[in-house]
């Protein structure tokens, strides 16, 4: 493959698929709610299906490997900052998301006047299940083909 054709597309389309798989969450958590309606807010949120940090990584990772090739040392590279990344996603701050629901659960059993001292309310969702990481390596990977082949 000529390297210098595709080169900016290694940071573009990882870039688009993120985009693409936030736009996709954001649907599919409105379709979640009675009302159906689209929260934009949650266009630039953490948690949720499908995992748009790990369709990211993953397309990244893929994008690096199809333009300069899967046994370089830049996939290698890649390939292992993008497992480290996900592996943290669906463990530490899964985690960490899993703590705020505990805490926001004591803080409101506080008496008032000490409730006050603390945050209303702390984040819950943070990381992600194996199910919506594994969500957002197909659809890095299915997006990233489909841009792969569009460019060509």
């Amino acid at each position: 493959m000529n390297n210098t054709l595709h080169e900016s597309w290694v940071l573009a389309i990882p870039i688009l698929v993120v985009i693409i798989t936030q736009f996709i969450k954001v649907v599919l958590d409105a379709r979640q709610h009675p009302q159906h309606r689209i929260e934009w807010k949650r266009f630039n949120s953490y948690g949720g299906m499908p995992s748009s940090h790990t369709a990211g990584f993953v397309s990244l990772t893929l994008s690096v490997g199809l333009i300069h090739g899967f046994s370089t040392a830049l996939f290698a590279v890649t390939a292992l900052v993008s497992l480290t990344f996900i592996r943290d996603a669906v463990g530490i701050r899964w985690a960490l998301g899993f703590h705020g629901k505990v805490l926001n659960h004591l803080i409101h059993t506080l008496p008032p006047d000490v409730r006050a001292t603390f945050p209303k309310q702390l984040e819950e969702r943070l990381g992600h299940t194996y199910k919506e990481a594994f969500a957002g390596a197909v659809t890095g990977t299915i997006l990233t083909l489909v841009f792969f082949l569009l460019l060509r």
